[in-house]
């Protein structure tokens, strides 16, 4: 794993993390626009998130209200 990379491509909104630099053998969809990259021994050596500001802003605010609501109910 010490030749992780992020890359973000602003123009296609697409964010992409190599874990390795073997080729891509094959793909396979995780959810929608998210795609887990594999090499010929079926092994993960990235993956691909399209459409990357929608879906990390998503996360991050169902993460932080579900945080905000779990402290809401033990102040109550």
């Amino acid at each position: 794993m010490n030749d992780s990379k992020l890359s973000y491509f602003e123009k296609e909104d697409i964010l992409h993390l190599s874990i390795s630099d073997e080729s891509e053998s094959g793909s396979v969809e995780i959810s929608p626009n998210i795609t887990a990259e594999l090499n010929e021994n079926g092994e993960l050596i990235g993956i691909e998130i399209i459409e990357a500001s929608s879906f990390l802003r998503d996360s991050i605010l169902e993460s932080t209200q579900a945080k905000l609501l779990q402290l809401s109910t033990k102040v109550a």
